[in-house]
This record gives C-alpha cells, sequence and structure tokens, in this order.
C-alpha cells in the first residue's frame, strides 16, 4: 500500500470500505463466472491507484458467490479498520443491482447521497462496484448482469459510535469513500503540512489566499467557478488553523469557498468543522429560519433533516429562503471578522451540490469581490 509524508513523518496509507466492496465483488463474479477460486482482485480506484486486495471467507451456493476483503484504513485507523466486508453475487439477466445486507446502514432520512429506504452505500462505492463487475463480464465475455449484496456483519455494532442514527442511517453502517484510499489523518502533521504550504505560497510572493474547504470545494472551484487552483490551500475541517496561519504570515486577503454543510458550521463559530468538535448545523439552521421569520410548522420540518441541503429545501419551500441565508452569512462574516485582524480582507462563498439550487448559494459581503482575484 502506498505511503504519503503528513508534515515531516511518513505514513501508510489504507483503503476505503467502498474499494472493499468492490474487490470482494469483482472476486465472487470472477469465481461465479470462471468457476475457479481467487486469492486476491484487483480493481483502480477512482483515484487511480491500482489496489491488489487479499480475498478472505470464500463460500459458494448453487447460484452465488460470497466473499469477503478486510479494511486496512492505514496508519491512522478509524472505526471500520479490520472489519470484513462481504459481497454475495449473483447473476441475473441484465443490469447490475446493488444492495446492503447485515451492518449495511438503511437510509430513513431524505437528503443524504441515496434516496430514502436505500442502502448507504454511497454513489462512488456503487461505481466501484459496477465497474469491478463489468470488467469481470469483460474477461469471461459474460453479456448478462449482476445481483450484489453488501454485508459488514459487525457494522451494526460500529454504527453506535458513529453520527449515523443521527443522519437517519439505521442498521449499520456506510459504505464510503471518494477516492477509494484512506489517507492518515493526524491533526497536528495536517496543520503542520496546511502551514508549510501556505509559507510556501507567502514566500513565492503570494498575498492572497483561497482557502477551499475539503475535496467537494476542490472539485466546485475548478469545473463551476472556473476557478484555476495553482496557487490555493485545501485546508479541511481546520478552518480556524488555517485563518490563524493566514493571519501570522501576513497574508491580505482570504477567501474560503466550502459546502453549506461544513461552512454553516462558521454560524456558531466551530471553526473545527469535524464532526468530533460539534455538529450544530441544524441548531444554526433552524434558529436562523426563526430570525427569518420561519413558522413552528417549518421548524419542526427541518429538525427532522439529516443535512444542510435537505434543511434548506425545506426552508426555500416556506418560503425563507434568501431570508435565512441572510442571517447564516451575517453569522458568518461576524465570526470570521472576529478571527482574523482588521487589515485582512476576508469572505466566505457557500454553495451545494444540490442541483436545485444551481450550485452557489451565497456569499459574505466581501466574497464577490475577492472572488475576481482568483477568476
Amino acid at each position: 500500500m502506498q505511503s504519503r509524508y503528513v508534515g515531516n513523518k511518513l505514513m501508510r496509507c489504507g483503503y476505503t470500505t467502498g474499494s472493499c466492496a468492490a474487490a470482494a465483488s469483482k472476486a465472487a463474479a470472477v469465481m461465479l463466472l470462471g468457476r475457479g477460486e481467487v486469492s486476491e482482485a484487483e480493481i483502480t480506484t477512482p483515484s487511480g491507484v491500482a489496489l491488489k486486495l487479499e480475498i478472505l471467507e470464500i463460500e459458494r451456493g448453487p447460484l452465488s458467490v460470497s466473499c469477503a476483503v478486510k479494511k486496512d484504513s492505514g496508519d491512522d485507523p478509524d472505526a471500520t479498520n479490520g472489519v470484513l466486508v462481504y459481497s454475495r453475487v449473483s447473476l441475473r439477466e441484465e443490469g447490475v443491482n446493488i444492495d446492503g445486507g447485515a451492518g449495511v446502514g438503511r437510509v430513513t432520512k431524505p437528503g443524504l447521497d441515496q434516496p430514502v429506504g436505500s442502502a448507504a452505500i454511497n454513489s462512488v462505492p456503487r461505481a466501484m462496484i459496477r465497474r469491478a463487475l463489468l470488467d469481470a463480464a469483460a474477461d469471461y465475455d459474460y453479456k448478462g448482469g449482476f445481483d450484489v449484496v453488501i454485508s459488514i456483519p459487525e457494522g451494526e455494532k460500529i454504527a453506535k459510535r458513529t453520527f449515523n442514527p443521527r443522519l437517519g442511517i439505521e442498521g449499520g453502517i456506510s459504505v464510503l469513500g471518494t477516492s477509494g484510499i484512506v489517507e492518515p489523518m493526524s491533526e497536528k502533521a495536517l496543520v503542520d503540512t496546511i502551514r508549510a504550504e501556505m509559507s510556501v505560497l507567502y514566500s513565492a510572493g503570494e498575498r492572497n489566499l483561497l482557502l477551499v474547504i475539503g475535496n467537494y470545494a476542490e472539485t466546485f472551484c475548478r469545473e463551476k467557478l472556473a476557478i484555476g487552483l495553482k496557487n490555493y490551500i485545501k485546508c479541511s475541517n481546520f478552518i480556524g488553523d488555517a485563518l490563524d496561519i493566514a493571519s501570522e504570515l501576513g497574508f491580505e486577503t482570504v477567501l474560503l469557498i466550502g459546502h453549506i454543510g461544513k461552512l454553516v458550521k462558521l454560524g456558531a463559530g466551530l471553526f473545527n468543522t469535524h464532526s468530533r468538535y460539534g455538529d450544530a448545523r441544524m441548531e444554526i439552521l433552524l434558529s436562523a429560519a426563526l430570525e427569518a421569520g420561519a413558522g413552528i410548522e417549518t421548524l419542526r420540518e427541518i429538525s427532522k433533516q439529516a443535512t444542510a441541503d435537505a434543511a434548506l429545501r425545506v426552508i426555500r419551500e416556506s418560503g425563507f429562503f434568501d431570508g435565512t441565508m441572510d442571517v447564516i452569512l451575517r453569522r458568518i462574516e461576524s465570526n470570521l471578522y472576529r478571527r482574523v485582524p482588521d487589515r485582512i480582507a476576508v469572505g466566505a462563498l457557500c454553495f451545494t451540490n444540490d442541483e436545485d439550487f444551481g450550485g452557489v448559494l451565497g456569499g459574505t459581503e466581501k466574497a464577490e469581490e475577492l472572488l475576481k482575484l482568483w477568476k
């Protein structure tokens, strides 16, 4: 498995539950079509990394094959490290049908990656599983389809230590991963890396700083805003640390671009947006909608939602969207001004991936002016 430097420490990367599910599915399909037994399966992750994963727990049925891959989270293991991710594959006439079995959560609230009633197997892992199966089918000139059931027997127990129950995912964990790779997440090392990257930019003469909050924001900047991402910093959840370092180094402007689900937390002064430090999204949206004039029934409906995007849909349907966003952006701006010195021009731009909203949701007073520096 590949490694990467986090700060000045070489740390081993791991692979996601989505990669495990894809590799197990490919191995099961190969054994189902080829009738032989395989000890490993090779897949290519969305980030382009080739993985060759060991296949365990092989079981053959009259019409299906089941096998497993053990999750390896690398040098910074999470709650799912070491769990077995199973895939049971059987043949069908056409298409690829993917569902969840024991230990894979079921979506019960709108606004998540998958619709209500579906297994909590996110879009990227589903695409990985489908690609792995089609690769196996091509190897054996098979023209039919597959039924796939992904199971994680320890998932229900692990889910109690996650935010899944609050998000409305019941009965297990989610099958996740956007790149297929788990990158080590030592907080001190990551902040040190942010500092090092910002120092390089400043030393090169840059005085305008673009802070991109995570992979979604990076993609949004490139594809929707058409911003050249040559000189930018991906600060992940460490917004406060990044702002402090920018102030210390002497940057003159800072523009934050992030998904509303992250940036809304700044409205409550939460400058580390990781869920372990607090998840006040619904509370912030509720109070902002109340200040904007929303009634009790709207507030009750907001409180039932699992994501900021879903809550915003409720707010828009009630007619209080513009007022609510004005309140949120005003709070974000106020907290940003308290965090950085007056000499720094700071702004924030919120977006959503929900196409119904058209991308950008709004920005603080100086956001549009600062955005011009990057366009």
